[in-house]
């Protein structure tokens, strides 16, 4: 049996993560819904506790986040004032389950708090709407001058730290310091043989900043302890259940040739990620288990990665970075058709955009089997999509319900292509809302969240599959109050042949 503890509530991050595992054939159980959190509400410790250790004696493989466990969820964690006492005890419940189950395998994973790009107060610290500005300058002026001490660089971090209230600095840099604490108690962890494997990742990132400088305290930490056979740091957050998921089923790594869309692909630089493309790609797939090869014939399975041109654009179309003459979409796809013709299973990564799919690639596939393809991402950051489609590249070939696949590869089009590149911009365009945070609106946004999706889910199955399934189309709202996070109902019957 394998147990999750996700870092949040979010179909991706829960309902997604445990049907795949149930797609491979796991009996994989998460949390009552009490017991986890709700947006930035704290989940529920005692019951997260008392439900794991009525599990633990059936289970062989846990799954777990440790802003979950420790603070009540990963946006809790970044918000809420528990000391590092009190997080510790609660990380300690880690080491009575392996006590108590010693052939448990604990996949752990940590997310490097992040320094925001948007002034959330809502994801983010209350008073982050007003000095979230201030904290990235502060932010980046620190890591600046920790890499490189000088006068000028000197100068400009006493600005940056004379420009905010000491007492919300001292309050951010505090919880900052208790997260790292913990992730630093997590590589002892791994040392002590407690956890299988550990992942820390870095949520919404950058070249420089905090966040930078707390990964670079942790690879050291993993260098004095030789742990880098059992730890992975790098970009990523929400995919990472999906990656731990794909590690726990793999006995020896999965092959993956990885071909992309433009010529800079790897050297592509991405708007959230401290590093181009390429560089990611090899983290998110050594998290996963897998390892790249250099030929098609010696692949298991094809990482087709569609990228920006030169980097990656908010908006799209975008004709100076990302859709430009340093890439050429037709001879991609012509390349993934002829790998599916060739029975060589192919996932799809789409980071030409963040947030959503490229709408000029999804043009070009509309003759293309795409029920055939062995996974598919395009939501959020880059680091989100490369995971989540090597983690299905790897989950295909455990399949044991062919129709249960076909739902998940086509879930995975209806949020990332069909709600988040075209109904979601469509529906902030017509609400004029703040898409964090929707207030009275919800009701209106899930009455045209509903409408447009039973339309385009309808139309977009017709070309996804052949006559095997008919789509009964439940319906659709939104898991929180934003517009970011949807929910979409579905099942499918097979047809019965005339």
């Amino acid at each position: 049996m394998l147990l999750l503890v996700p870092p949040d509530t979010r179909p991706i991050t829960l309902r997604f993560a445990l049907e795949l595992a149930r797609a491979a054939g796991l009996d994989a159980l998460a949390p009552p819904p009490a017991a986890l959190n709700q947006l930035n509400q704290p989940g529920d410790y005692a019951a997260l506790r008392d439900w794991l250790l009525s599990h633990i004696e059936e289970a062989d493989t846990l799954i777990v986040s440790c802003e979950q466990l420790c603070l009540g969820g990963m946006i809790p964690a970044r918000r809420v004032s528990d000391t590092l006492k009190q997080a510790r005890e609660k990380l300690e419940l880690l080491s009575q389950l392996k006590r108590l189950n010693p052939d448990l395998r604990i996949y752990a994973a940590g997310v490097i708090v992040r320094v925001a790009h948007d002034d959330d107060p809502f994801e983010e610290k209350p008073y982050y709407s007003e000095h979230g500005p201030a904290l990235r300058t502060y932010s980046e002026a620190f890591d600046r001058f920790e890499r490189q001490p000088n006068t000028v660089l000197l100068k400009t971090l006493e600005q940056a730290r004379s420009a905010l209230p000491q007492e919300i600095l001292q309050d951010w840099l505090a919880t900052r310091q208790r997260n790292h604490q913990l992730h630093l108690d997590l590589l002892d962890f791994c040392a002590a043989g407690i956890l299988e494997h550990l992942c820390l990742t870095l949520d919404d990132t950058s070249e420089y900043g905090l966040a930078a400088h707390d990964r670079r305290a942790l690879e050291k930490r993993t260098d004095e302890l030789g742990l880098w056979s059992k730890v992975d740091i790098y970009p990523g957050a929400d995919e990472v259940p999906l990656v731990l998921l794909a590690r726990a089923l793999q006995q020896k790594p999965l092959e993956l040739y990885v071909r992309y869309s433009g010529v800079l692909g790897a050297a592509a630089e991405l708007l959230y990620e401290d590093r181009p493309t390429g560089e990611l790609l090899k983290a998110q797939a050594r998290a996963a288990r897998c390892r790249i090869v250099d030929t098609l014939s010696d692949a298991d399975a094809v990482l087709a990665v569609n990228t920006p041109a030169t980097r990656q654009a908010a908006e799209q179309p975008d004709f100076a970075m990302v859709d430009s003459a340093e890439r050429h979409l037709p001879e991609f796809v012509d390349f993934i058709a002829r790998c599916l013709e060739r029975g060589k299973p192919v996932s799809l990564a789409d980071i030409a955009y963040p947030n959503g799919a490229e709408l000029r690639l999804m043009t070009l596939l509309k003759n293309i089997p795409l029920a055939e393809l062995s996974g598919y991402s395009a939501w959020n950051t880059a680091g989100n999509s490369l995971g989540s489609a090597i983690a299905m590249a790897v989950v295909s070939r455990h399949i044991k319900d062919p129709k249960i696949w076909q739902k998940l590869l086509f879930e995975r089009f209806v949020d990332d292509y069909l709600y988040q590149a075209k109904v979601r911009p469509e529906l902030q365009r017509v609400l004029n809302a703040d898409p964090f945070d929707l207030g009275n609106q919800l009701g209106e946004a899930t009455l045209l969240l509903n409408q447009a999706m039973q339309a385009e889910a309808t139309t977009f199955w017709q070309s996804f599959t052949t006559n095997t399934y008919n789509l009964n189309w439940h319906g659709s709202y939104l898991a929180w109050s934003r517009l970011f996070t949807g929910v979409f109902e579905f099942e499918m019957q097979r047809t019965i042949p005339s």
